[in-house]
């Protein structure tokens, strides 16, 4: 790997576990989601359910993002 490695945000971080049985381990099969700095976790059973949970916790940082700003603002 050449040149500087950029950090990506913490609080967009998710693990995702497949399940072993499928055997094309991929989004659209189930598996289980969990957001790495709230914990939150989710089982899905498909590519639109996996997408419905990343979208509501990542909906819910942006909020939370812009609440803190507003709060540090005088």
């Amino acid at each position: 790997m050449s040149g500087p490695t950029r950090r990506l945000p913490a609080n967009r971080a998710f693990v995702v576990q497949l399940r072993a049985e499928t055997e094309e381990p991929e989004i659209r099969h189930q598996g289980r989601v969990e957001h790495l700095a709230s914990g939150q976790a989710a089982r899905f059973a498909g590519e639109d359910e996996f997408w419905a949970f990343v979208e509501s916790v990542l909906t819910a940082v942006a909020e939370s993002s812009v609440a803190e700003s507003r709060e540090q603002d005088p």
